[in-house]
């Protein structure tokens, strides 16, 4: 069975995100956490909420909170384009540029790795 957990309109860009969801994807969710936390990166606190949010869920679920998280391996990671914020920026000779603010949502989904 699997859980899944989103989260959405993060203020980040979805390639920076995805720079850090390509490490931890296809992994045991206890290493994937511990990867993040040691990481420098602004997006790896997002990911890593996100992913102990999938794991509760999945808990939730299937009734039992006395199963060890060492199990439970990452199924997929999802990172696409959330709504786009335009700003603009004064230029040069009355001119004016614009400023893409870029957001994301993230979608986790775990399952349990059967022995």
């Amino acid at each position: 069975m699997e859980a899944i957990a989103q989260l959405k309109n993060i203020p980040i860009s979805p390639r920076k995100i995805r720079l850090l969801a390509d490490i931890v994807r296809k992994k045991k969710a206890i290493y994937a956490l511990n990867l993040l936390g040691q990481t420098s990166k602004k997006g790896a606190n997002y990911l890593a909420n996100t992913i102990k949010s999938a794991i509760s869920n999945w808990q939730q679920k299937n009734n039992n909170h006395a199963i060890e998280e060492d199990g439970i391996y990452i199924h997929t990671i999802r990172v696409d384009a959330g709504t786009v914020l335009k700003r603009i920026n004064p230029a040069a000779q009355g001119r004016a540029n614009r400023i893409k603010k870029r957001t994301s949502h993230i979608t986790i989904s775990v399952n349990h790795q059967k022995q």
